[in-house]
């Protein structure tokens, strides 16, 4: 048996809420595969599993809100060994702190699992025969009888084996109204209909291979007239759906909490130049031009790929500060700053930022920035960026220097590209310039590193055809 773990999903967070189990006891899951949605202070994010197995029990119901690393549920691992199948536990800094609550106290798991509800065949030689949640389900999608079915599992219990030899044999079984087989409903979306008294047949699911999520159940109430709308089981699954109105208070605490022990505990120290953007300018103009619409470049992607670039050359400001000492990066993975329409931001990772080719730099931007201010982004996706960016380019700001993101050890920022009077080789023109700045951790690195980044950003960008 493995744990599924609240994961941590940045330097500030402490705790989360669990929204909603994307998968039912007794499915099988592999490394990667999205099994749950988690509510930080910051957005709602699909968390994903990082062992292959089976769902096993969960530990805690959606709506409860655990400290980071507290286990939410069990998965049977295909090894049939024991080990964490969520992220690794925060390291806690107060070692006064009590332990994670379900380990001590009787689970109370999701509605599917504890309150089963055994289903009885009195079959001669069989006796009590038990059949869980995901059973019941697969007998209903199959038009299975149970109570008519011979369990061949221990002590009868009925099997997904026999689920399928019963559903072969009488194909005419199933009801003409029922789901189509492959149609999966997450647990917090079945229980979602059954508020709202919508019909899953006619729900589209979002979800990983077609699955229905309780979001899409929500979507499809607003639209039925005159269907009544009680509010959600949960003040999670209430805030999940509206992000933009309940999250952005907590989300500016949380961000208040983190700078605040940024601007304390992180001595900074900040420089800034000003780049000559004719040459890329240029290069980027003559490249749109010759492109489809799809396919053309933002000043976005170039100054990006110049950050990753530059801090692969000067890896001192690639990594992060622990125990009292630095850690190189393993990769240059660039944390975006991303303004949220509801206010706030949160910084989506950019992993291997700097050996991405420009144009699927800017197509993975495009679908990151999207899926942050729509709350679909994915746990692996919002942690572990080494090095962040922030560009108000497109705000009207010109400079911008930033508070450095712990246990990160610098950030880079980005302005707006303006027209400046400026001189090349003697003579005054008109170019366009763009300011950057650095904001980076004394501890860490001085100037004179500081100074060697920027630099390398300059040089970088006068070639663009080689970025």
């Amino acid at each position: 048996m493995g744990e599924f773990t609240m994961p941590s999903l940045g330097a500030d967070m402490d705790e989360g809420t669990l929204v909603e189990w994307l998968v039912e006891p007794g499915a099988p899951i592999r490394r990667g595969d999205p099994v749950a949605v988690v509510e930080t202070a910051k957005s709602t994010i699909e968390v994903e599993c990082f062992e292959s197995g089976t769902m096993g029990r969960p530990l805690v119901e959606p709506g409860t809100t655990v400290p980071v690393g507290t286990p939410l549920a069990l998965i049977e691992t295909a090894a049939g060994t024991r080990g964490k199948a969520g992220r690794a536990r925060k390291p806690r800094k107060e070692p006064q702190g009590p332990p994670a609550p379900e380990r001590t106290r009787p689970a109370e798991p999701a509605e599917p699992v504890r309150t089963r509800e055994p289903v009885a065949s009195e079959a001669p030689g069989h006796g009590h025969v038990e059949a869980g949640p995901l059973i019941r389900h697969l007998a209903e999608e199959g038009g299975v009888d149970l109570a008519a079915l011979r369990g061949s599992g221990p002590g009868g219990r009925v099997t997904r084996a026999d689920i399928e030899r019963a559903a072969a044999a009488a194909p005419t079984a199933r009801t003409p109204t029922a789901r189509a087989p492959r149609a999966r409903v997450t647990p917090l979306a079945r229980r979602r209909a059954a508020e709202l008294g919508v019909d899953l047949s006619s729900v589209a699911g979002t979800g990983k291979d077609a699955a229905i999520r309780a979001e899409d159940v929500s979507r499809a109430a607003s639209g039925h007239a005159g269907a009544p709308s009680p509010p959600p089981r949960t003040t999670a699954a209430v805030r999940a759906s509206r992000p933009s109105e309940d999250q952005a208070p907590s989300m500016r605490r949380a961000i208040a909490r983190l700078m605040s022990r940024a601007n304390r505990d992180v001595p900074h120290y900040y420089l800034s130049t000003t780049v000559d953007m004719a040459v890329p300018m240029d290069w980027l103009h003559d490249r749109n031009r010759r492109s489809p619409m799809s396919e053309r470049l933002l000043p976005a992607a170039l100054l990006l790929k110049a950050a990753a670039l530059a801090a692969h050359e000067v890896p001192e400001l690639n990594g992060f500060w622990t125990d009292d000492r630095f850690t190189a990066g393993e990769g240059v993975h660039l944390g975006v700053a991303v303004s949220l329409r509801g206010g706030g931001l949160i910084a989506p990772v950019l992993r291997g930022a700097d050996t991405l080719e420009v144009p699927a730099l800017m197509s993975a931007l495009k679908d990151l920035v999207s899926r942050a201010r729509t709350g679909r982004l994915r746990g692996s996706e919002v942690s572990g960026a080494t090095l962040t960016v922030t560009n108000l380019g497109d705000q009207g700001v010109e400079t911008v220097f930033g508070v450095v993101h712990p246990p990160q050890v610098a950030l880079v920022g980005f302005g707006r590209v303006v027209d400046r009077p400026w001189a090349v080789d003697g003579l005054l023109g008109v170019r366009p310039v763009v300011t950057v700045t650095l904001s980076a951790d004394h501890r860490a690195t001085d100037g004179a590193v500081g100074a060697r980044y920027l630099t390398a950003v300059d040089r970088l960008l006068q070639n663009p055809e080689k970025l």
